[in-house]
């Protein structure tokens, strides 16, 4: 099984493609998709930012062909305009995904971390660190690409219940659903 993680982000979103066989993870690609201009200057315009997260993941998609797609779903932080900005961005990842009639599983930061470094209150530098170690990598991704691995590994190891489930409105908390 071929699966896609993506870290949306307005400025940059992170990707990761890994594959599955068995128990087996195995690194397939990884990259920032950035909405800027010539020498790093961002484009202002909402719209044409969330036209180039759409156009590159479906670029990512087209050449990497994925079976699923994990996505990581947007907290609340202390600006709401800025909350509000990730969820177009997000929204744009994930419309880049349904058009090719992919299924999206979503996952909290926290589900990410805890399946992947064990502590839903882990460093980036961890995650960075334990996603260099099972895929096998000869150096540490880049905090975008490597959440947006994080996010496809925690859903290949079994995440995909958990990611249906809280799509669906469910919350597992102590091993039971609430």
């Amino acid at each position: 099984m071929r699966i896609l993680g993506i870290d949306p982000g307005l400025r940059l979103t992170g990707f990761g493609v890994i594959e599955k066989t068995g128990e087996k993870l195995s690194y397939i690609a990884s990259g920032t998709i950035k909405t800027t201009q010539g020498k790093g200057a961002e484009i202002e315009d909402l719209p044409s930012r969330l036209k180039i997260i759409l156009d590159g993941l479906a670029e990512v998609i087209a050449t990497y062909a994925p079976e699923q797609v994990a996505i990581e779903k947007v907290f609340v932080n202390v600006n709401p305009q800025s909350t509000l900005l990730l969820g177009q961005a997000r929204g744009a990842a994930i419309c880049a995904a349904v058009i090719q009639n992919l299924p999206v599983a979503e996952y909290t930061a926290l589900q990410v971390k805890q399946s992947v470094v064990g502590n839903g209150h882990a460093a980036k530098e961890q995650v960075q660190e334990m996603v260099k170690r099972l895929l096998k990598l000869p150096g540490v991704p880049k905090p975008d690409s490597a959440d947006a691995l994080a996010c496809a590994i925690c859903h290949a190891h079994g995440g995909q219940g958990l990611g249906l489930l809280a799509t669906a409105g469910f919350r597992v908390r102590g091993g039971r659903l609430v």
